[in-house]
């Protein structure tokens, strides 16, 4: 079980279901939630500055990202995240995306960001998360 992940989706829908699948399986001890990579950029901003004043703060160790998404979408989150030492702050997080696009050259993509260590297809579902729960990288 993870103590913390963070879902990012503008879909509040797909939020929720994200929410609840988690909960279900007992995922995870705590599930934080973003609209958007700029939303999830100000969360890791607030992270960083409160892990300042308290270095006992739970860090997410799991993120699933959606790709598309306005203001800011996934990509990029993950170009953001990786250039300007949000990475070097918090190096344990692991990035599964999870998007509705089946194109082979995002999900190639994918894979030249040091973070991410999987692309899923939404919805996610209870066996996705059986897999990383048993699997965890």
């Amino acid at each position: 079980m993870y103590n913390k992940i963070l879902c990012v989706d503008d879909d509040p829908i797909t939020l929720m279901l994200c929410k609840k699948v988690i909960e279900k399986s007992d995922f995870s001890k705590q599930i934080d939630t973003a609209h958007n990579g700029e939303d999830a950029l100000r969360y890791f901003d607030n992270l960083k500055n409160n892990l300042e004043k308290d270095n006992n703060i739970i860090l997410p160790q799991l993120m699933f990202l959606d790709l598309n998404m306005p203001i800011m979408g996934g990509w990029e989150f993950l170009d953001i995240f990786s250039e300007n030492k949000y990475h070097d702050f918090f190096p344990e997080l692991k990035v599964i995306v999870l998007s509705s696009t089946i194109d082979p050259r995002d999900i190639e993509k994918s894979k030249s960001y040091s973070m991410v260590i999987d692309f899923l297809s939404k919805p996610i579902t209870k066996e996705m998360l059986y897999y990383f729960s048993n699997n965890k990288q």
